[in-house]
């Protein structure tokens, strides 16, 4: 199957993958997490969508389901569809797109600049004109796929004499990209004169085809962190301009990278008077606590059973994955994206689960399964290797954050607010992560799920000269944490294989 798909969003074209949710072709807030609780992220969408679900049909009223209503959350892009946000944005000199803070205008380009992230399994970038007005945006998976679905396979990959395959068709991808903005906007591509493109340590290395040896074995002391500006000849991207410049902001350290840097900054991090942290839990959970003028970072190495990677029956969030289960009448109910017939699960229906099977006594806090594999929805499964993953990967992240707040001499009460960025915790449901030890209680209560942070920090990077120096004072300034020799680190990382709410203080 084709993943490309063309929709239109408020009258602007572009290209997006099938099984997109709308609420990310649209760049809207989400104050529920995207759990379809609230119905704040209306939208009149038509074309091939997903089935109406039962959560819109109560939260909308006939009127607005004969009108074509939807909830952004809710509903996916299966093909050609056309979508018309319910009220327009005022364009004025403050630039603020969907949970990005205000801040003032002073772009870095003369015509049109484009923010861009690689993210290990997506790519996604918008165009910009020199008003601050979105004109395009547009999404495809990462076709560095095809040598492994972590950054572990690809340094590996690299390492063994791909890495300029790599790097071209990285390349490629977003060539095609660019001209695909720039045919929606109704623009040429050489008119673009200014890009900001982040992503993790790695996804820049393998851009940059810098050497990506030191990834492969401990001290991990990356010889470039970037923070620095290329051209388009450079960087070999053929739709530009040679001289256009690229802006690579600064990765922390190597497993902390430019995206964590971008996504600080669109959460305004560092200017909370509170403690608060931000995490984006994936293959490489990065996670960052600013407490008392101090911004202290950390990774850890969760596995991919978050990105649906290694299950039996698992899969990325895209149609046909279930992402969401409940206890109804004592049954577990799946809902599948695009309420299709299931063809395997995510890492959000994973999480609420195995927090059912758990209240179930299906399984106990050992993780044990009785009788596997275990289904969900016929003929989506549970084997014992998968509860396996998800422990592994639950401690990991868990024990990450928790090492932070013990270092701090702090308490998951004491923090204000736990932003969760990334596709994953978009659509995590906190309260089922609370119960299978994945968020202490206290930080899952303060949660907020803050979407693509990273590309947010990267467009205000590219919309605002002066905030160049503040990523740049970030990666400087923060406190790298080492967790692989800390006793606590490895204490919590034992104590976080159960299964069930944790007794963390």
């Amino acid at each position: 199957m084709n993943n490309q798909i063309t929709v239109t969003v408020n009258g602007l074209q572009m290209q997006s993958v099938y099984g997109i949710p709308l609420s990310e072709l649209i760049n809207g807030e989400k104050p529920c997490g995207g759990h379809g609780k609230c119905g704040k992220c209306k939208v009149i969408a038509k074309g091939n969508l997903s089935a109406l679900t039962d959560a819109e049909r109560q939260l909308l009223t006939q009127d607005e389901l004969a009108k074509g209503v939807r909830l952004a959350c809710l509903t996916y892009a299966l093909g050609e569809c056309n979508i018309e946000t319910v009220s327009e944005r005022e364009q004025t000199q403050i630039v603020s797109n969907g949970d990005l803070p205000q801040f003032d205008l002073n772009p870095t380009f003369s015509q049109y600049g484009v923010a861009i992230d690689i993210g290990t399994t997506t790519l996604a970038a918008r165009l910009y004109d020199t008003k601050g007005n979105l004109l395009s945006e547009i999404s495809r998976l990462n076709p560095q796929q095809a040598w492994g679905a972590d950054v572990i396979s690809r340094i590996e990959a690299a390492l063994d004499g791909k890495a300029k395959a790599l790097a071209n068709s990285i390349r490629k991808a977003l060539d095609e990209m660019l001209d695909e903005l720039a045919e929606s906007a109704n623009i040429d591509t050489k008119s673009i004169d200014g890009v900001v493109i982040t992503g993790n340590t790695v996804m820049l290395s393998l851009l940059t085809e810098e050497s990506v040896e030191p990834f492969s074995h401990a001290p991990f002391d990356a010889k470039c962190l970037f923070g620095e500006t290329l051209t388009a000849k450079e960087l070999e991207l053929s739709n530009l301009l040679s001289n256009t410049k690229i802006y690579l902001p600064p990765c922390i350290s190597a497993f902390v990278g430019a995206d964590t840097t971008c996504a600080i900054l669109a959460t305004e991090l560092t200017k909370q008077t509170d403690p608060t942290m931000l995490a984006d839990i994936g293959t490489n959970g990065e996670m960052a606590l600013w407490s008392n003028e101090t911004l202290t970072v950390c990774s850890t190495a969760a596995g991919p059973a978050f990105e649906g990677v290694g299950l039996s029956m698992g899969m990325r969030g895209a149609v046909g994955a279930i992402d969401k289960v409940s206890l109804q009448d004592g049954n577990l109910k799946a809902h599948v994206i695009g309420g299709t017939e299931p063809k395997g699960i995510c890492g959000s229906g994973l999480v609420d689960a195995v927090a059912c099977m758990l209240e179930q006594e299906i399984l106990d806090e050992s993780g044990f399964l009785e009788d596997e594999p275990f289904e969900i929805q016929a003929p989506v499964t549970l084997t014992q290797k998968d509860i396996r993953m998800l422990q592994l990967a639950k401690s990991a992240i868990c024990a990450g954050l928790m090492t932070l707040i013990q270092n701090e001499k702090l308490q998951p009460s004491d923090i204000h607010t736990l932003y969760i960025a990334g596709g994953f915790g978009s659509y995590l449901n906190t309260a089922s992560a609370a119960k299978i030890g994945l968020l202490p209680k206290a930080l899952a209560q303060n949660a907020k799920a803050v979407g693509n942070a990273a590309l947010g920090g990267a467009a205000m990077t590219l919309l605002n000269a002066d905030i160049k120096a503040q990523t740049t004072e970030f990666a400087k300034d923060a406190t790298v944490f080492d967790l692989s020799t800390n006793a606590t680190f490895s204490d919590i990382y034992m104590s976080g294989m159960i299964i069930g709410e944790l007794n963390l203080k």
